[in-house]
């Protein structure tokens, strides 16, 4: 059996989808699974069993013998959240939970960190372990996603094989629940459907443009190309915390015009004020640097901006 908690999800529905493709039918989803604005990211897939992410613990402790690898990426993942007490007990003291648990049984384990740990970048984005202490977040989820890592790292017992994977600003289908924390192309495309036009937010920062804000948009298909990519060379894939984006920062302009194009609308734009629960907390560059990733054996290309949003923008004109 594979585990993949968060199963209900943005990325655990995806990386699902991808392991029946590659043949992969023995799942084990582990979710929350009461919102039913997610039903249909895990409805259709061939899995074994699904159980709540409260029980668990325990059904892997009854279930450990048939278990052969653990992706753990079901998380609280609001950027805007403000209570340290509810990631603590969703992303870092659950997360604890699941290593502990990982290591008791022998079990290989992938789990979701975050590039939002790095805080607005005065590290740079490489995936050293040696800056993860001097990392300083600028939210609450990032601290907790960076608090596991400092965690993970301090350990004396640790999976066989483990990998913390820095994710980027992931996109692509199976996100429609995800209402503010959606990606811009989501919202894009939602609002050009609806009034023709898209606001983006203005740079509150001298040094940055309206628009030119830039991030690492990664494609969901590559990050779930990866995580396999994990799973089956775990036995020659060194354990530690690998960044997972494109590798290549794009404006936000870039990626909104994309949006548009993949539509087959003319461009209108208009850029309003940050909200202020944000703008504080607000990362205006991050590129993943993907040697490491590379060093360790990946080799396939990431999929360019232009072209995921394309396929995107494909699948949800088919489901519309």
């Amino acid at each position: 059996m594979i585990i993949i908690t968060g199963a209900a999800g943005f990325i655990g529905s995806q990386l699902a989808e991808r392991l029946n493709i590659e043949g992969f039918n023995d799942l084990v989803l582990v979710d929350d699974f009461s919102n039913e604005s997610q039903t249909t990211n895990y409805s259709h897939l061939k899995h074994t069993t699904r159980v709540d992410r409260r029980a668990f613990p325990q059904w892997l402790r009854e279930n450990e013998n048939q278990v052969q690898f653990v992706f753990h990426l079901g998380a609280r993942t609001d950027t805007a959240e403000m209570s340290v007490e509810l990631f603590n007990d969703l992303n870092l003291d659950y997360s604890k939970e699941v290593w502990n648990l990982c290591v008791e049984y022998g079990l290989a384990l992938v789990y979701a960190s975050s590039a939002a740990t790095y805080g607005d970048g005065s590290y740079g984005y490489t995936d050293s372990h040696d800056i993860v202490p001097k990392l300083e977040p600028l939210n609450p989820y990032g601290d907790s996603k960076n608090d596991f890592d400092k965690w993970a790292l301090e350990q004396d017992r640790k999976p066989y094989f483990w990998a913390g994977l820095k994710f980027f600003n992931v996109f692509g289908p199976g996100e429609n629940h995800k209402g503010r924390m959606a990606s811009v192309v989501l919202h894009t495309y939602r609002q050009v459907l609806q009034t023709g036009s898209m606001k983006l937010f203005r740079s509150h920062n001298p040094d940055f443009k309206d628009g030119e804000q830039s991030r690492d948009f990664v494609y969901v298909k590559d990050v779930c190309n990866v995580c396999f990519h994990m799973m089956m060379e775990r036995l020659y894939t060194p354990s530690g915390l690998y960044n997972l984006g494109s590798g290549k920062a794009r404006t936000f302009l870039d990626l909104v015009n994309a949006t548009f194009n993949s539509m087959g609308v003319e461009p209108e734009i208009e850029f309003i004020d940050t909200p202020e629960d944000i703008r504080d907390n607000y990362q205006y560059f991050t590129e993943a640097d993907l040697s490491k990733l590379r060093a360790a054996g990946y080799t396939q290309e990431f999929t360019s901006l232009e072209d995921g949003i394309e396929d995107y923008i494909s699948a949800l004109k088919v489901n519309s």
